[in-house]
């Protein structure tokens, strides 16, 4: 599939990834790039990596569908996350009311998975960012900062099991724990908030755990678990000593920069094995 593609759309989140992404796949000889770009959540550098982006609020669903078929997009991924309270708090157009009204269940798995669903009637197919964004992905071991004590290997294979149960029942993808007891879980808030609330728990000494993963059937198309510098910073500012990844099924963005900042910081970063029955992620 990325061997053969001449253009590919991006719906476009927050942060860095959407611009990684940008990068990766001109340099993998996509010729043309058009972006949806979200205000206030897009980053504006964005538009000097790509030939075409249209601006949207979070919601016009017509206008997106709209702005890769009028350009004859057929292919598009979708990178960077949407504030979850900007997922819910939109003025939806009435082609995503109708989409809403559909769901009895309203989470950004079964409303992303949707989206999916509208673009195919309209013909354009949401494939995997992942075959452009594979230097990103950790292998298993320790990556940065200082090496984990015997305590807190403890805690992140518990955090590792607390975070799969939660990822299961679609609350969250991210646990803080310290000394076997989980201090908080990540639900509507998003990660750093769960980051902050649960280093914060583990008292003026910190030394809390935290661990992301992926879903047992993760859908890779609209959701990849990140880590970035930002992440970093709030686990240093709110004494969480230890963060752990799966290894094979996430991202971790701005890699230097995360391990000059791990080994500042004396954060130990770490990328976990996934479970025997989930093996490492690879881009259909």
């Amino acid at each position: 599939m990325t061997q053969t593609l001449d253009t590919l759309g991006i719906i476009a989140g927050n942060r860095q990834l959407p611009l990684v992404l940008a990068r990766e796949a001109r340099a993998a000889g996509i010729r043309r790039l058009v972006a949806v770009a979200f205000e206030g959540e897009t980053q504006p550098a964005l538009a000097e990596l790509v030939d075409e982006v249209e601006w949207l609020r979070v919601g016009q669903l017509g206008k997106m569908l709209e702005a890769f078929t009028r350009r004859g997009v057929r292919h598009c991924v979708m990178v960077g996350q949407i504030a979850p309270k900007n997922l819910f708090d939109l003025r939806p157009d009435w082609r995503a009311m109708t989409l809403l009204m559909r769901l009895k269940e309203k989470n950004a798995h079964t409303i992303f998975g949707a989206i999916a669903e509208e673009l195919a009637r309209e013909g354009v197919q949401l494939i995997e960012a992942t075959p452009w964004l594979q230097s990103l992905i950790p292998q298993p071991g320790h990556i940065a900062g200082p090496e984990v004590s015997a305590t807190q290997a403890g805690d992140v294979a518990f955090g590792h099991r607390m975070a799969r149960e939660i990822a299961r029942l679609d609350i969250g993808q991210t646990v803080v724990v310290k000394g076997g007891t989980v201090l908080a879980v990540e639900g509507f808030e998003g990660t750093d908030a769960c980051l902050a609330r649960g280093g914060d728990l583990a008292g003026k000494d910190g030394g809390a755990v935290a661990v992301k993963v992926a879903k047992a059937h993760h859908d890779f198309r609209f959701d990849i678990p990140c880590a970035g510098p930002q992440t970093l910073e709030v686990c240093a500012a709110h004494g969480v000593a230890v963060l752990a990844v799966e290894a094979g099924r996430s991202l971790l963005l701005e890699r230097a920069e995360m391990e000059a900042l791990a080994a500042r910081r004396k954060i130990s970063l770490m990328a976990v094995p996934p479970p025997a029955g989930n093996p490492p992620h690879k881009a259909g």
